[in-house]
């Protein structure tokens, strides 16, 4: 018999016995009781399939409008102003001579998003304070300790956490004449976030300013609580650098000391970049609509925001493969993660994982339609990258694309089973596939391949094995999921998540839940603070990409489930940084 899908704007009242039900002569409509939920049936050989809808909001982009995007920037003359600017700039940072001043100028620099076009002076800038750090470090100035152990922390210098023991009163208290120097304070709390595990001073400093700040924010200057509440919001460490830059290109053009010649080149460049990054967008739209994979009405379309997380992770011009190729792996994670948790049924995902982990499609006809149409756009999409990395790298990943591809699989058919039996399972082990189901280490492994000269086995097989680096990355994106989605998914009947893991292990309410998940947030970032600092055999832009992985899911999940649900402020945000350019002067 064909297939025939059959859909229903209503909601269907029977009582659920059980996520589906079928006998070879009878029909039973299983449904979930949920508010958010639809029943959709797809009638097989007479069997009746409950289909799970979580009502997912269409797109807010009009994706001919997102095809149509183009820049004057793309022109050269942009181009050949912003090289110029570069020259002085960079004479800018040989000239600079006082040391407090070079390290302001450096974390401008940063924080305009301009370090990837300053690695060396900023690289050999830093060299040179660190060996002449240990008379600075007797320095009373709190606003100068802190910014020093800050900026070397970030770049791989571990600092000592008892630089500031002399900012501490007899009592093992930070000295409260410290409430004085705001900015001393604010620069204190920044440097807290690069803390590493088990350094009490820095967690004690973490603890003080945050309350200090939160305290005095009403009773300062408009300008300086501009940079207090934005730190308090988010801390730099946490922020996503192109989110950063956007916020930072403002704030810098009204600081008294504002250098001209920085500030237009911050302009320009976010311009030119951004003007990359809408070409990319682009054909990335006409892709997604060409595919059809927007018509799915029961999985996300989020295409933008898909591209947004690649930009997140690895924004700079040069690796546009990534960002392209990434892209569409993050699209399809979204869209096969639908089919696991509500589309498909437990037969059919575990046939799905099959034919992913045999990489084999030969029997693909089993699957309904829908279903069938996202694992045959997986399979071409994942064999095209292969291609493409084959004739440009000289380097088959396709045995560890694959690979990746079914370690998430198992991991998502894992939780269906758990949720098809009921079955709950403790915080340690939810966490422990989590890391996986999330899809972290396969982005992680494109944001490798994809992105690096010379692809080695050695290396993929180290990426394979989910070193810590990338698995606190995991827990980040995981955690802060959680924190922001697990409300609308239980709403809809999904597996418990990290914060009703809790509830269930120790009868916690869920404020307290939330803010033991929370607290976890601050012990990984800890951790990859740790991490960042090791050697390993990666090279960049894949060590930093563990990083703004976590930073960029901050980002999306710190309001709510910004992925998911297209909230206002996604679209402003995500506006702001593909479409309007800055003005310049």
């Amino acid at each position: 018999m064909a297939l025939q899908v059959l859909s229903s704007p209503f909601l269907v009242s029977t009582t659920l016995l059980s996520p589906f039900h079928s006998s070879k002569n009878s029909i039973t409509i299983c449904t979930i009781k949920s508010t958010r939920s639809v029943a959709n049936a797809i009638t097989v050989d007479d069997h009746m399939i409950a289909r799970r809808s979580a009502n997912y909001l269409q797109s807010v982009w009009d994706y001919d409008f997102v095809q149509s995007l183009t820049s004057d920037y793309n022109e050269e003359k942009y181009v050949m102003q912003a090289d110029k600017l570069k020259d002085n700039v960079k004479c800018l940072i040989n000239e600079v001579t006082d040391p407090l001043a070079k390290l302001e100028l450096i974390d401008a620099i940063q924080r305009l998003g301009l370090k990837y076009l300053f690695e060396t002076e900023i690289k050999n800038a830093l060299r040179i304070v660190y060996k002449e750090s240990n008379i600075s470090w007797l320095s009373d100035d709190l606003y100068a300790i802190a910014l020093r152990f800050r900026l070397l922390r970030q770049h791989g210098y571990n600092v000592p956490q008892g630089v500031f023991e002399r900012f501490r009163d007899e009592t093992g208290n930070f000295k409260t004449s410290l409430f004085e120097d705001v900015e001393g304070l604010l620069n204190l709390y920044e440097a807290s976030f690069f803390g590493l595990e088990a350094e009490n001073i820095i967690d004690q400093a973490k603890v003080f300013t945050t309350t200090h700040l939160k305290a005095i924010i009403g009773d300062i200057p408009p300008s300086l609580a501009r940079k207090v509440g934005q730190a308090l919001n988010m801390p730099l460490h946490w922020r996503m650098a192109r989110v950063e830059a956007r916020w930072f290109i403002d704030t810098y053009e009204q600081d008294q000391n504002m250098n001209p010649t920085l500030l237009q080149l911050a302009k320009l460049e976010y311009n030119i970049v951004q003007a990359v990054h809408q070409k990319e967008v682009s054909k990335l739209a006409s892709w997604w609509v060409d595919m059809g994979l927007n018509k799915i009405s029961f999985a996300r379309d989020r295409l933008v925001e898909h591209y947004f997380w690649c930009n997140g992770i690895v924004f700079e011009s040069q690796y546009g493969p990534f960002r392209q190729m990434a892209t569409k792996i993050i699209c399809l994670i979204t869209t096969i993660d639908d089919v696991y948790d509500l589309y498909g049924s437990l037969e059919e995902i575990e046939l799905f994982t099959d034919f992913v982990d045999r990489w084999d499609i030969n029997e693909i006809d089993k699957l309904p339609r829908n279903i069938k149409t996202c694992l045959l756009a997986m399979y071409n999409t994942s064999n095209e990258i292969g291609y493409w990395t084959l004739k440009e790298r000289d380097f088959n990943i396709i045995p560890y694309l694959s690979k990746a591809w079914a370690d998430l699989c198992k991991a998502y058919f894992k939780e269906a089973r758990w949720y098809h039996s009921g079955y709950r399972p403790t915080l340690e082990e939810y966490l422990d596939n989590a890391v996986v189901s999330i899809a972290a280490p396969l982005m992680l492994i494109c944001s490798y391949f994809l992105t690096t000269d010379k692809i080695t086995k050695e290396v993929l097989d180290d990426i394979d094995k989910l070193p810590s680096i990338m698995r606190c990355s995991s827990m980040l994106l995981r955690l802060t999921d959680d924190l922001g989605t697990s409300s609308d998914e239980l709403a809809r009947g999904d597996n418990p998540k990290a914060i009703q893991c809790y509830m269930n292990d120790t009868g916690a309410s869920e404020e307290v839940a939330r803010e033991y998940i929370n607290s976890l947030v601050h012990e990984t970032w800890k951790a990859l603070n740790g991490e960042m600092l090791k050697s390993y055999p990666f090279s960049e832009p894949f060590i930093s990409a563990n990083a703004n992985l976590g930073r960029t899911a901050q980002c999306f999940y710190q309001h709510g489930d910004g992925h998911g649900v297209p909230v206002p402020w996604t679209k402003d945000r995500l506006i702001s940084l593909l479409v309007e350019p800055i003005p310049l002067n």
